[in-house]
């Protein structure tokens, strides 16, 4: 890593009430952290939390074999699946 600091331009404003302000500087005093350090490294770890659940699947073992056989070996196109190749294939020049 290099000795510059890195460049923090963007920003991001939010509205509260002051118990949720108060609440926030409470949770940020217990981990020895500003408040904007408090919401920023939270508010993150959650964002990847749910990107993690909304864009990786987790499948069993068991699943998974269903899953790699079918990859492995899948089945002969059937009518409907040549017809509509065909059609993608007309449309997508």
């Amino acid at each position: 890593m290099s000795g510059t600091a890195e460049v923090k331009d963007e920003r991001l404003q939010v509205r509260l009430n002051a118990e949720a302000k108060t609440v926030l500087q409470r949770a940020a005093s217990y981990r020895h952290k500003t408040v904007s350090q408090f919401v920023l490294t939270t508010a993150l770890a959650e964002a990847e939390k749910v990107i993690r659940e909304n864009e990786a699947v987790s499948l069993s073992a068991a699943d998974w074999k269903v899953f790699y056989d079918a990859l492995s070996a899948p089945p002969a196109p059937n009518a409907a699946l040549r017809k509509a190749f065909a059609k993608y294939q007309k449309a997508a020049g």
